[in-house]
């Protein structure tokens, strides 16, 4: 097990590491071609700028911790570990960064065995760091963060995340949607859901939730909310929401209220 100043270390290292990848991708947005897009799948965008960023982040990561392993999305590294393992989206909103929408980020956590105990987002265009280990607390660009006080969904600003190619619930998720606009403040669809999930853990946002999402989109934006006094659960109210493919994250005091407004989406 990591000791706690030796994940006092890893978090600087990875700080630095996030944002070394975050100037790397704000500079090539500057000249970047859209023609360089390539197609994963159906609306699954990727470029050089996530393959390069992926590279850089898994170069550097893999000096200060030789045997970690890894979940990348690009699939620079793809490598099992027994205890340590690397979690990383180099750019998450890449739908965005394509079209010039400034709201992505780099998302980094580090899994021991299947706990997430240290999470990175670096928000490219605001410069916002956000950071968290287990078990202390959660931070931006050094300020301590936490989850806003309002006690009930008619006092929350609610964000989700559109499906953009599995469409199998998307009546579903309508109806939800629906729910939430006549109950909330109103919704909010960014396109990344690091960020969705930091600005949950600052107060900026009451809730967040989503569905057909990766490990590399969440596990490092779940515990950062987690440290700042949040709530983080599948959509039953379970702990599968790293490799689960859903999640809802919120200030803890509006998450029964709002479970129950999104569990039409699982009838």
């Amino acid at each position: 097990m990591l000791k706690k100043s030796e994940l006092s270390l890893l978090l600087e290292q990875t700080q630095e590491i996030a944002k070394e990848a975050g100037a790397f991708i704000r500079k090539e947005r500057q000249h970047f071609n859209i023609d360089k897009v390539e197609h994963k799948g159906l609306n699954d965008l990727v470029s050089y700028v996530d393959k390069e960023a992926e590279k850089l982040i898994v170069k550097q990561l893999s000096k200060i911790l030789p045997d970690a392993g890894f979940i990348t999305e690009e699939g620079t590294e793809a490598k099992a570990a027994a205890t340590l393992t690397w979690v990383i989206d180099p750019l998450d909103g890449t739908t965005n960064f394509i079209h010039g929408l400034p709201v992505y980020a780099v998302s980094i956590a580090l899994m021991e065995a299947n706990e997430v105990v240290l999470g990175v987002v670096y928000e490219v265009n605001r410069h916002e760091c956000f950071y968290a280990v287990k078990g202390g607390g959660a931070y931006c660009n050094e300020t301590k963060i936490q989850v806003s006080k309002a006690s009930s969904l008619a006092e929350s600003l609610i964000a989700t995340g559109f499906p953009y190619y599995n469409f199998e619930l998307i009546d579903k998720y309508m109806g939800a949607l629906k729910e939430l606009m006549k109950s909330t403040h109103g919704l909010r669809r960014l396109g990344s859901a690091a960020v969705d999930l930091c600005y949950v853990a600052a107060g900026r946002s009451e809730g967040y939730f989503e569905y057909n999402l990766n490990s590399y989109d969440v596990a490092a934006g779940a515990l950062i909310v987690e440290e700042a006094g949040g709530k983080v659960t599948d959509f039953k109210g379970g702990r599968d929401f790293i490799f689960g493919r859903q999640i809802i994250a919120t200030n803890h005091l509006i998450h029964q209220e709002f479970t129950e407004k999104v569990k039409p989406i699982l009838e």
